[in-house]
């Protein structure tokens, strides 16, 4: 039973299929293990225990009948507190939303329970999920795994979180300009990135429409093909046979290494090095677009981001943390023909960067150029705050504005990763198995 609570959610399912472990007795381990942690309260924003039993039993007894619905049927996941749970708050981390009780559960939701996953409760974040550090004083900031003084990535940071210190086989979180795959990165987890439009976007509290994206933070890619196919009700990919000889890697050395320090740098390179070792043929490129696109961010993102909240924001501003309230304020900024001429333009480079990989595989990158800062500096002073909130994100970024989907994996050094970058989740989760095999 001690190592229930580091196995992966995947290890976990096969474990309940062979009989060796019943899914009430793995969520009693889950809830006591949060119950008894120090950081409970800064990871949880609330738990759903009645709900978690109740569909752990459910899961038993399908699977003493033989009928799991799944394989990670009766496996307790977390999930982030901007996804709807029927009749349980559901705040994003703000008080502009306290007390905001929905009535139905989001689509991803509904559909993992369907699959049989077990909800623990709801994870803290972000307010709003408007920043990539993980810092909330208004609700609470969760401790990086590597560094209980440090940040541990945003806007997903209790989802990440709640997987790392052993509190949830796997958490559920949102990605809109890296969110889920910043506190992946901080905490040595594996974050898949969907595409826009992949996964359902139905009752879940938004940012940026256009942008936001669903996705999981887990142990293993093994797990992220697992959850991406429970949440849309689908079929998982096959990384049966994955492997790396023969694939065609593109380093994006573009905007992606600037402002990048010793540590990912050094995470980054020695990865390479095990991948070129592991058969992949790896090409260094450099696509002008990027620089181009990562210039309209600001255009793009909080305009939006205001345009969907600035009446509450407005109506209550002083609730909000300043800094984030004057990330949303920003937008404010850009006039509506900025607005759209700036997508027109992102559309044409996204074409351009379609075309200029379309040879490789996969593109790769430093996950993030930076490692958590701690809470105390970023909290004492905003223009570090933003100043390092900009260059967490800088690299995931890319992602985001290119339209892509993404898996990141840990290097093997301390809160440092190696982005997979391309338009197509399956085929990376198959590339990532294999990079995952060669980086362990």
């Amino acid at each position: 039973m001690e190592d229930w609570l580091t196995e992966s959610a995947a290890e976990l399912g096969r474990g309940i299929e062979a009989g060796r472990i019943d899914p009430v007795d793995l969520t009693e381990r889950y809830l006591a293990a949060i119950e008894n942690h120090p950081y409970r309260d800064r990871i949880y924003a609330r738990l759903t225990g009645d709900r978690a039993r109740a569909e752990a039993k459910a899961a038993s007894e399908r699977a003493r009948a033989g009928l799991r619905r799944s394989p990670l049927d009766g496996v307790p996941i977390s999930w982030k507190d901007l996804f709807d749970t029927a009749g349980v708050a559901t705040e994003a981390g703000t008080a502009l939303l306290k007390g905001r009780v929905p009535d139905r559960d989001a689509r991803v939701l509904a559909n993992a329970t369907s699959a049989g996953l077990v909800c623990l409760g709801k994870t803290h974040m972000t307010e709003l999920a408007f920043s990539g550090l993980g810092l909330n004083p208004v609700t609470a900031s969760p401790p990086c795994v590597n560094d209980h003084q440090a940040v541990s990535g945003g806007s997903s940071s209790g989802a990440a979180t709640s997987v790392a210190f052993g509190l949830a086989a796997a958490g559920i979180g949102s990605d809109t300009g890296g969110s889920v795959r910043v506190p992946s990165v901080w905490n040595d987890l594996v974050g898949l990135k969907t595409r826009s439009g992949r996964l359902s976007l139905e009752g879940v509290v938004p940012l940026c429409a256009r942008f936001d994206t669903v996705g999981p933070l887990c142990r293993s890619v093994e797990d992220a093909a697992l959850l991406l196919a429970a949440m849309e009700n689908g079929r998982p990919a096959d990384l049966q046979g994955s492997s790396l000889k023969g694939l065609r890697l593109a380093v994006l050395r573009t905007s992606a290494f600037e402002n990048l320090r010793d540590a990912p740098r050094a995470g980054f390179e020695s990865a390479v090095e095990r991948l070129q070792s592991a058969g992949a043929v790896i090409q260094d490129i450099d696509i002008k677009c990027v620089s181009r696109g990562m210039a309209l961010a600001g255009q793009v993102f909080p305009p939006e981001a205001y345009g969907t909240w600035m009446h509450m924001i407005e109506a209550n501003p002083d609730v909000m943390f300043g800094p984030v309230r004057e990330r949303f304020r920003a937008g404010a900024n850009v006039s509506g023909p900025d607005f759209v001429a700036a997508w027109q333009a992102l559309d044409r480079y996204r074409a351009e960067y379609a075309d200029a990989t379309a040879g490789f595989d996969a593109v790769i990158l430093p996950t993030c150029p930076i490692t958590p800062p701690t809470i105390a500096d970023v909290t004492a002073d905003h223009a570090y705050f933003a100043a390092e909130n900009l260059l967490a994100l800088q690299n995931t970024r890319i992602g985001n504005l290119m339209g892509l989907a993404g898996v990141t994996l840990p290097t093997g050094v301390p809160s440092c990763g190696i982005l997979f970058q391309g338009p197509e989740e399956e085929r990376l989760l198959r590339i990532g198995k294999a990079a995952e095999q060669a980086l362990s």
